[in-house]
């Protein structure tokens, strides 16, 4: 009888580990909306760091998060570094690496905690008549521990929501700047 279970208990651990295996080698999440607002205004919400904790939903999560900056106070070479005890928060590193004005935003994101990893997001920004529509994307490999998180709940559940939350922040952030 135990030779039947510890044989069961190799057939489900083997066919766990092959699932785990066909798991993609790379994520990728993104999320868009419509923004009344031009191009030029939401541009300098997303180019700027400091703007983020307008409209950003990790900003919200831990009031108490250790916040530092460096580099140019917007655009390529601008530089976020933050630190939390949240985990949903984490600390990390965000340098942006490519800024066409009005148009796109491309970010390095390095995690440290609660994992490591090293990510791309990118903001691309489209004029549509007096709007712009904004895709805020995430991509990156997925690691082993990556693939396992996956069979269970894809990146896209875990951070999608989030990137609804903060481009719907973004929104009402960009709407309220553009009327003044």
């Amino acid at each position: 009888m135990l030779k039947k279970i510890l044989i069961g208990l190799a057939a489900i651990l083997v066919i766990f580990v092959i699932i785990v295996a066909l798991q993609p080698n790379s994520f990728n999440v993104a999320r868009s909306i419509t923004i009344n607002a031009d191009p030029a205004t939401v541009y300098a919400q997303v180019s700027d760091f400091k703007a983020w904790s307008a409209w950003s939903p990790w900003e919200k999560l831990d009031p108490k998060m250790q916040r530092a900056y460096e580099g140019p106070t917007s655009g390529t070479g601008a530089i976020y570094k933050w630190s939390s005890t949240n985990d949903k928060v984490g600390t990390g590193v965000m340098t942006m690496t490519e800024s066409n004005p009005n148009e796109f935003v491309k970010i390095r994101l390095e995690f440290t905690k609660p994992f490591e990893g090293d990510n791309t997001a990118e903001f691309t920004l489209k004029a549509a008549g007096a709007q712009t529509v904004v895709t805020w994307s995430m991509y990156g490999p997925n690691c082993v521990i990556a693939k396992v998180m996956s069979v269970f709940c894809s990146m896209d559940k875990m951070i999608g929501g989030e990137f609804e939350k903060g481009l719907a922040n973004l929104k009402s952030v960009a709407e309220a700047t553009k009327s003044k």
